[in-house]
């Protein structure tokens, strides 16, 4: 009789290597591994694949998905400037959906009835992966053994893999952080960062150098955008997989990109997290000055508002919903005339906008000159003011703090 399916989510680590004997042993299935590269990976993909093929799973697929994770997940990142709580750009949130999304495609390829996870029960990816999978298709059951299993601690888990066969590198019991990374950066928790006091350690820090070791001469780069997306830098047109991760370089070189912060989680306990984002807090930068040239003030105002509306749907888990496809199609509006470039200036951890230029400018120099030769009819205020106040006006003389019914009030 043949055993029913599970697809996995594989990341070649500790707890996932685990999770398949766990899933073999304990729940009778057989595994399917599933192992996507979102730009996290540059060695040891194939060697990650041919673990879990030891540890007897029915196959493992190793995915190439960075080019699909910055065309269709960053680019509406950079359209939204998702900035979760207005503090960090959303990185593991980004990567979350697109891996959901493989895993249930790949399970209806098995016609497999589960699919699993190695999140923990504390943390936020379990429900991006949960609510993803089971928007795309509510039948499929997940398991999530890290949630379930009896491993109160890091060495009852290295224990159960030298006890199952699980190869257990050197070490294991002293990485001191937890750290998830993709193309768009990096975020490190746990070990001394769990106490807000302490300073973040330097080796938190890899695609950053510390500020006080940069160049002592500032670096300059040119980003152009079509239509909200970066197509080049200082001219030079590449794929935008390509462009990230120059920039990640380039921006990493000067020290931009480190922050350390106090996160809300979804399940309401408070975090302390470390991120390493160069490239995406340099190119939300420069997005938002090209907008502040090109988006009309009132579609700007708005959208404001529904940036972090749309971070927090994404942060939340809620990529396939009809919310979000709501939002992605305001925000893709919004981007139609949003072409030109950035110039950006790097020094010393810093990253300043020194100029910007659109064919698609809003500004007029005729209108907002202060010389006295201007476009701009200064007469037309006196009537704009007495509308504007009318209001104001009429409740100070009625209700205001030197009116008669004030004063009869009091």
């Amino acid at each position: 009789m043949s055993k029913e399916k599970v697809v996995l989510a594989y990341s070649g680590g500790l707890d996932t290597s685990v999770c398949i004997k766990w899933l073999q042993e304990e729940k009778g299935l057989d595994v399917i591994c599933v192992l996507g590269n979102v730009g996290q990976e540059l060695h040891g993909l194939e060697y990650k694949k041919q673990k879990a093929l030891d540890l007897g799973v029915i196959d493992c697929h190793v995915l190439e998905l960075k080019d699909e994770f910055a065309d269709e997940y960053l680019t509406k990142a950079i359209a939204a400037n998702s900035m979760y709580e207005n503090k960090y750009p959303l990185l593991s949130a980004l990567s979350r959906p697109l891996l959901a999304s493989k895993l249930v495609d790949i399970a209806h390829q098995y016609d497999a009835k589960y699919v699993a996870h190695g999140c923990t029960g504390k943390g936020n990816d379990q429900v991006r992966f949960e609510a993803s999978i089971l928007t795309l298709d509510p039948d499929l059951e997940v398991i999530a053994p890290v949630r379930e299993w009896d491993l109160k601690s890091r060495p009852d888990e290295v224990a159960y893999a030298h006890e199952h066969g699980v190869p257990v590198p050197e070490g294991a019991n002293d990485n001191p952080y937890s750290i998830d990374d993709n193309l768009w950066g990096r975020a490190i928790e746990c070990g001394v960062l769990e106490d807000p006091w302490n300073e973040p350690p330097h080796d938190v820090w890899v695609m950053t150098k510390d500020p006080e070791e940069t160049p002592d001469t500032p670096t300059y780069v040119d980003v152009d955008f079509e239509k909200g997306v970066p197509v080049a830098l200082d001219g030079e047109k590449m794929p935008l997989a390509a462009l990230v991760e120059k920039l990640n370089q380039v921006a990493g070189n000067n020290g931009y990109g480190r922050l350390d912060l106090m996160e809300n989680r979804m399940v309401g306990l408070k975090s302390r997290e470390c991120y390493e984002v160069p490239a995406a807090l340099t190119l939300i930068t420069a997005h938002k000055a090209l907008e502040d040239l090109t988006l009309e003030r009132d579609v700007l105002h708005q959208k404001l508002y529904l940036e972090q509306t749309w971070a927090t749907c994404v942060y939340n888990g809620q990529w396939f919903s009809p919310l979000k496809k709501a939002l992605d199609a305001f925000m893709a509006e919004t981007q139609k005339f949003v072409t030109g470039t950035v110039r950006l200036k790097f020094f010393k951890g810093h990253c300043t906008v020194m100029g910007r230029k659109s064919p698609c400018s809003l500004y007029d120099y005729g209108l907002a000159t202060y010389d006295r030769d201007t476009t701009f009819d200064e007469k037309a205020a006196v009537g704009f003011i007495e509308i504007e106040t009318l209001s104001l006006k009429t409740w100070a003389k009625m209700q205001g703090p030197t009116s008669l019914a004030a004063q009869n009030l009091s």
